[in-house]
């Protein structure tokens, strides 16, 4: 059974939950966790990948953002159709398809040849990529008793660090198997894309065994689900409280996605960059500074997430204790301060175990407010369409943001001796659009899933 059941009052957000609680947030958290592990396997295959693929005298960086770009706005199409396809089809049919997706492309991104191929397969990955997290969200708070749906999502999203750091051990496998000549230099990115394909065997899980959320069944057998438009988003935007969800929920994910993607995400680079540069000065040879230097973007990408990992957690006991709002202030404005930080004061290999996790904990935290947030904005039958487009909608805005870190490294800031840093910097600014947002927000702590138009006052 899907139904929630009696739960204790009060106690941990686990309490009183059944089997069949457990397998559909292990399934919902494992889907997210995977999605994660692409996303960073790419981020750490990036540089490598853009070295193999451009013409000789190309920027990486620049390219890199390209690559970036492209991903993202694969990742905004895929969550906004499949949007729709969750709340029309069903969450659980949705997940399966998204999940397949994204496995298989980006084991197809091990065979590119150029960086057009290359972007191509990264935009149909990000199609299933995008489309995931909405089904599983939606997934996730339709079955989950009311007073264990907080933790329920914030848990989902914190474990999503788990993929995270299981990409940067990859990442550091990789580079040793390439150190030791077990794979030949510059093609340990391919590799990864390999092994990114792995999580395909999810979705036969979910065909298996999953079923769809009682509370979305019953809407499509008593034929309610049909009583509204099948383009979900013209129901989205002709009623105005959801309209208005939609579009402040749009602007709060814009902010933090451009903030981990434009700046954050750049981390492996930063290290590279410094490290690169700290050890040809020591007079290492070339062929010895590519893996290691490697080594310790992965090193960076592991901290950054183990930090991460907490900051959600925090941040998901914030939003339950204190408010939905008051997590989003307090996540964006340290967000702000210990981004700036990490990237004006990155100097040295050992800050990469204190000073990069310090940033990932708060950098990251906003993310799992944005899990509890965004499912209690919207009715049953437009759950998993205004998440997606809060979240999609904001990663087509910040497809566009993320080359600005390379432009402005290239074009801006290029007679600076690093120009990383000032770029990073003025990159920071994002996070006040979501400060700028944040009153205009509706609290969501404490009230039930909105199911209806009907329930609220016009």
């Amino acid at each position: 059974m899907t139904s929630p059941g009696p739960t204790p009052a009060s106690g941990r957000w686990w309490h009183g939950l059944t089997s069949y609680h457990w397998f559909v947030f292990t399934v919902a958290a494992l889907g997210w966790l995977f999605d994660c592990l692409d996303q960073q396997l790419f981020t750490l295959s990036r540089m490598p990948a853009m070295k193999a693929l451009l013409p000789p005298g190309s920027d990486p960086v620049l390219w890199g953002g390209y690559a970036t770009s492209i991903f993202l706005a694969g990742w905004a199409t895929g969550g906004l159709v499949f949007g729709v396809l969750g709340d029309r089809i069903g969450r659980a049919k949705t997940m399966m398809i998204t999940i397949l997706i994204y496995s298989l492309c980006t084991g197809l991104s091990a065979l590119s040849t150029s960086f057009w191929d290359f972007a191509f397969y990264r935009f149909i990955t990000g199609l299933g990529v995008g489309g995931e997290f909405a089904v599983g969200v939606a997934l996730l708070a339709e079955v989950m008793p009311a007073r264990s749906r907080s933790g329920a999502l914030g848990a989902l999203q914190a474990l999503s660090a788990i993929g995270n750091i299981s990409a940067a051990l990859i990442g550091m496998g990789m580079a040793r198997l390439e150190s030791t000549g077990v794979i030949s230099l510059g093609n340990s990115w391919r590799w990864m894309f390999v092994i990114g394909a792995i999580p395909a065997a999810l979705a036969l899980v979910i065909r298996m065994r999953m079923k769809e959320p009682e509370r979305w069944q019953r809407m499509k057998d008593s034929g309610e689900l049909n009583k509204h438009s099948a383009f979900t988003y013209k129901e989205l935007f002709t009623t105005p409280r959801w309209r208005k969800n939609a579009i402040i929920g749009m602007l709060l994910v814009c902010s933090g996605v451009i903030g981990l993607w434009g700046i954050g995400f750049f981390t492996p680079e930063l290290v590279r960059t410094v490290l690169t540069k700290t050890y040809t000065a020591q007079g290492m040879a070339k062929e010895q500074i590519g893996p290691l230097v490697d080594k310790w973007a992965s090193w960076g990408l592991l901290t950054l997430q183990l930090g991460a990992f907490c900051g959600m957690l925090s941040a998901s006991w914030v939003a339950g204790k204190l408010g939905r709002k008051k997590a989003f202030a307090m996540a964006f404005t340290t967000s702000m301060i210990a981004t700036a930080c990490a990237f004006q004061f990155y100097t040295d290999a050992s800050q990469t175990f204190w000073l990069i996790p310090i940033m990932g904990f708060f950098q990251l935290s906003v993310f799992a407010v944005y899990a509890i947030y965004l499912p209690e904005l919207f009715p049953t039958h437009l759950r998993s369409t205004g998440t997606s487009f809060c979240y999609n909608v904001g990663r087509f805005l910040a497809a566009a943001g993320v080359p600005l870190i390379g432009l402005l490294k290239t074009e801006v800031f290029a007679h600076y001796a690093e120009p990383m840093r000032p770029a990073a910097l003025t990159m920071c600014a994002v996070f006040f659009l979501g400060l700028i947002v944040l009153p205009f927000a509706p609290e969501t702590k404490d009230k039930p899933l909105p199911e209806d138009e009907k329930g609220f006052a016009h």
